[in-house]
């Protein structure tokens, strides 16, 4: 052995930077249909190839093939396609609201559509999910409001949150959307100890933990793990591989690892992989480890292959660490177009019914953003008053609070 006498430190870097042609050689994508489809009750040890392959079930051809295939009805799968393109154009035009002052901050969901919409169907009302600030997509299929993001986006005087959160960190109960944190990763540990208390409780309800590939480096992240394997609560963990932190290439967080997936079999939970573009799979993977997780068979880890196309937020510049064409060579393709081409393979839509969909949705979303911002918006308009910074926040307000209180009252002009 040599000793250089020198030092040496591993930087995992992209296959590709600005400036360079971008392709996706490396990538394995097996067939579609070509993974199998377990028992539910199946031991971990028994799936460990599924942590490592892609389970797809749309083919090149726009059909479903194989045994994960068949867990959506047509009308069902219409319903998704419908969800995403509402999901895709309400981000589209927050996004242009907030280049046009009316919002501080957003951040899309821009190619990553069929992970949240596909997963949320298959969960039932009394489940939780504890979500990062990209899964919208689980709101706008379980049916909240619009006009009630839009409020908190815009900061109105009928903002749910009251002006007390980020705009895109939403928060409802009764749709089974927990408090999102901009604190990375918080959501993972919290979605297990949910899972405990369900288990204790006796009942059937699933926690879901939601978590981005970057922040799987944060130490929550082996936390919820340690728990889950330990306690074997009703829950379901999933890691969104969007292939980009912030700017940080996904395999600083993967490390040696040779999928997301495959840090679950460590702690001996099953792990699966799956082709987050797809949303059959995608629900079709979500089913099976809900039940598990519903039939007390303990939790499972699920790692969503899919490409964030946009920037990480309207405070980034993604054409500062990857090629502007980088998505456009993306090889899993674009969840909208999958779906519509498999609806229209199998007769029951058409590029003339789609084209009138999407005028009729980009009227919908028109109308709910005009609704939002009449009543308000962060340039002008109604906005939540002094008196929401104190209330519901002590069941009985501290005196320092009520005189603080007094005195802003005062001074707007409502005392």
């Amino acid at each position: 052995m040599t000793d250089t006498g020198r030092s040496y430190l591993h930087v995992p870097e992209p296959s590709f930077r600005p400036g360079d042609k971008p392709t996706f050689d490396e990538m394995i994508i097996p067939k579609a249909g070509a993974a199998r489809r377990p028992p539910v009750d199946v031991h971990p040890d028994d799936i460990q190839d599924l942590a490592r392959t892609i389970i797809r079930v749309m083919s090149s051809d726009n059909e479903a093939v194989g045994e994960w295939a068949a867990s959506l009805s047509d009308e069902e799968a219409l319903e998704g396609l419908k969800d995403m393109m509402r999901l895709r154009t309400m981000d589209a035009r927050l996004l242009r609201a907030q280049r046009q002052g009316k919002t501080s901050f957003y951040m899309q969901a821009l190619g990553e559509e069929a992970v949240a919409c596909a997963f949320q169907k298959a969960l039932e009302p009394g489940d939780m999910n504890f979500p990062t600030y990209r899964q919208q997509g689980l709101l706008i299929t379980s049916g909240y409001p619009m006009t009630s993001m839009m409020n908190q986006i815009f900061s109105n005087s009928q903002d749910p949150m009251k002006g007390r959160q980020l705009g895109n960190l939403y928060s409802s109960k009764e749709h089974g959307f927990f408090s999102i944190s901009g604190n990375l990763a918080t959501q993972f540990v919290q979605a297990v100890g949910w899972a405990m208390a369900s288990a204790i409780e006796g009942n059937d309800r699933v926690g879901v933990g939601w978590i981005g590939d970057g922040s799987t480096a944060e130490g929550d992240f082996h936390a919820g793990l340690v728990f889950a394997s330990t306690y074997q609560p009703p829950c379901v963990l999933n890691i969104v591989n969007n292939q980009w932190a912030i700017s940080t290439y996904q395999g600083i967080a993967r490390g040696n690892a040779a999928t997301f997936a495959s840090k679950g079999l460590a702690f001996g939970l099953p792990s699966l992989r799956v082709d987050g573009n797809d949303y059959l799979a995608v629900h079709a993977v979500a089913k099976w480890a809900i039940e598990r997780a519903r039939k007390r068979l303990g939790p499972t880890l699920i790692e969503y292959v899919t490409y964030r196309e946009g920037a990480h937020s309207t405070s980034d510049d993604p054409s500062a660490y990857r090629p502007k064409d980088e998505a456009d060579g993306w090889p899993l393709g674009d969840p909208i177009e999958r779906l519509k081409g498999y609806l229209i393979a199998r007769g029951v839509w058409s590029e003339d019914r789609y084209a009138q969909m999407a005028s009729e949705i980009e009227d919908e979303v028109a109308a709910a953003q005009r609704e939002s911002e009449a009543i308000g918006t962060l340039l002008e308009g109604d906005k939540p008053g002094p008196r929401d910074m104190f209330e519901d926040v002590y069941e009985e307000m501290p005196p320092h609070l009520r005189e603080q209180l007094a005195q802003s009252l005062k001074e707007a002009g409502e005392g």
